[in-house]
């Protein structure tokens, strides 16, 4: 069944590129011989008014033949102006470039329908507000954007993009806040985001995020009320004096108004089940609890009057042998600054850790009153994006554990607004993408070790289609991609050979010699050949890793 899917998804994009060069051979009454889809022996074969159209065993390639491509026919007097050398230069051009544009539009519909079943999407609503950006003290949590420069917003995607979009630049928001409209004006920070392949990104942000956090609490002063209370960091608070507590803010709104006096506080306490389902692995079970706390009758904030604050800067998980297990790193631990930073959040914390790679960070933590601090050089730990390359990035081997309340769903603005666009840009970053890797390569600056072949193509397509069909799409999507703009190399035989033929013809005035041309296709078949047979290696290196690292596990 996996070869059924390779086969026809292979074929679906093979044939897309392939009907670019016919369709438009058809448009300017050139005379098609073939429409082939796949090489070796033909399983389909007819004829239609003057084409035959052929589906060979192996889809790995496919081909148009237009009559006197390869002067191999003999051509009646009455086709002569039907041929394509007979065309004029700009036609020629338009045939041969349309094979790879059609590879590299397709990918845009395949996008579009993955992005347009999306259905459930975040609304535009603040959820934190971020101190040190470009939000704070201009919106709060709670507002929902209406308005970016006049535009319509339902999702915060929406809002996102526009951000990213547009660093530097002031954007004029609409909000409704406290039952009415106000207008506020926001300039997106200049962030450089590093991606697959060294590739850096200008985008902005305004230090702003969906969904307001829960109310789990930190607590760093054992002498606080909360902590006498018996409180601890990473409770779920549920309840104060039997009223519900959804958000942090719902907390700090029941406890604000408390004058010393004494409150019932209901909690969730995480608990942790080493090594459990049969020692799969570890689980954290909530235990509920009840406090009677008594805030400080005078004090600025919750923090002072209880001792309880966001946990967000609080260590929930350290990794065993991690740079930050041998700093000393536990969980419970509070990060107050990086680089004699203060931090104000843990997306502050990641940002500062990853600003200098391959130099150390000196981080201030706070555990049970006592302040600690220690120099950490940081590890390159693999990730792999959303084009399934590989990349590198500082890791500080801890997590805190900050979760939010989600908002109620909205339903996904329309295609014109979200799916079109998106696509278009998803589409434009793979290109982008493929084509640096691509001249790291010739370059010498990326391994030719890094070239896939049709196993890898193989695989890709198998275990994307077991995660689901917008993955598979999405997959498809990257492969067309791929195959246009390897057929834009000016390598003979490639279509971006024939471009240059026809560049040279009219530079020249005139048609580059056939022998030239002749001679030069052999040379890139050649190329392809080696190309190819290097890609296979590569594929069976990679597969033989594989099951040598499997077959040493099973040994182990």
């Amino acid at each position: 069944m996996d070869l059924v899917y390779f086969a026809v998804v292979v074929s679906v994009l093979i044939f897309v590129h392939e009907l670019g060069h016919f369709v438009w051979a058809k448009v300017f009454g050139v005379k098609v011989l073939m429409f082939s889809i796949g090489f070796g022996p033909k399983i389909v074969r007819f004829r239609g008014k003057e084409t035959e159209y052929c589906i060979g065993l192996l889809p790995l390639g496919g081909f148009v033949k237009m009559l006197e491509e390869n002067r191999q026919e003999p051509v009646l007097p009455e086709d002569k102006s039907r041929t394509f050398e007979a065309q004029p230069l700009y036609k020629r051009t338009i045939i041969v470039l349309a094979g790879p544009a059609m590879s590299l539009l397709f990918p845009v519909l395949l996008y579009v329908s993955v992005f347009a079943g999306e259905s459930d999407f975040s609304p535009p609503t603040v959820g934190i507000v971020l101190e040190g950006h470009a939000a704070a003290g201009k919106l709060q949590p709670g507002d929902r954007v209406l308005e970016v420069d006049g535009v319509h917003i339902t999702t915060f995607a929406e809002l996102q993009r526009t951000v990213r979009k547009n660093p530097g630049r002031e954007l004029k928001l609409k909000v409704f806040r406290d039952n009415q409209h106000v207008e506020i004006s926001v300039t997106p920070d200049e962030r450089i985001e590093e991606r697959a392949l060294g590739i850096m990104d200008r985008v902005g942000s305004i230090g702003v995020g969906p969904h307001r956090p829960s109310a789990v609490v930190g607590i760093s002063d054992t002498g606080s009320p909360a902590y006498r209370a018996g409180l601890r960091t990473f409770d779920l608070i549920t309840e104060v004096r039997g009223q519900p507590v959804g958000t942090y803010a719902d907390l700090g709104r029941l406890l604000n108004e408390n004058h010393g006096e004494t409150v019932p506080v209901t909690y969730l306490r995480p608990t942790r089940v080493a090594a459990a389902l049969g020692s799969l692995g570890d689980l954290y079970v909530f235990e509920s609890g009840l406090a009677a706390l008594t805030p400080e009758s005078t004090g600025d904030g919750l923090k002072d009057r209880t001792g309880m604050e966001l946990a967000d800067l609080y260590i929930a998980d350290v990794d065993s042998d991690s740079p930050g297990q041998r700093a000393g790193l536990r969980p419970g631990d509070r990060i107050i600054s990086v680089d004699d930073v203060e931090v104000s959040n843990w997306l502050m914390v990641e940002q500062l850790v990853q600003a200098r790679t391959g130099q150390g960070h000196t981080i201030t933590w706070l555990r049970n009153d006592e302040r600690m601090s220690a120099t950490i050089q940081l590890q390159r730990r693999g990730f792999a994006d959303q084009e399934s390359v590989s990349t590198t990035r500082p890791t500080l081997g801890a997590r805190n554990w900050a979760p939010r309340v989600p908002e109620q769903t909205v339903w996904r603005p329309s295609l014109l607004r979200y799916a079109l666009p998106s696509a278009l840009d998803e589409t434009m970053d793979v290109i982008r993408f493929i084509v640096v890797g691509i001249s790291q390569i010739a370059k010498g600056e990326l391994s030719l070790s890094t070239i896939g072949g049709p196993i890898t193509v193989y695989d890709v397509i198998v275990q994307e289609r077991k995660k689901g069909a917008s993955y598979l799409l999405w997959a498809m999507a990257v492969i067309s991609i791929n195959l246009g703009l390897i057929n834009l190399l000016p390598i003979p035989a490639l279509d971006g050979g024939h471009l240059c033929f026809l560049g040279i013809e009219a530079l020249l005035r005139k048609p580059v010699p056939l022998r030239i041309r002749e001679v030069a296709s052999l040379f890139g078949l050649v190329v392809l050949v080696v190309v190819m047979a290097l890609a296979v290696k590569n594929d069976v290196e990679k597969r033989w890793n594989i099951i040598a690292a499997q077959a040493q596990e099973l040994v182990g």
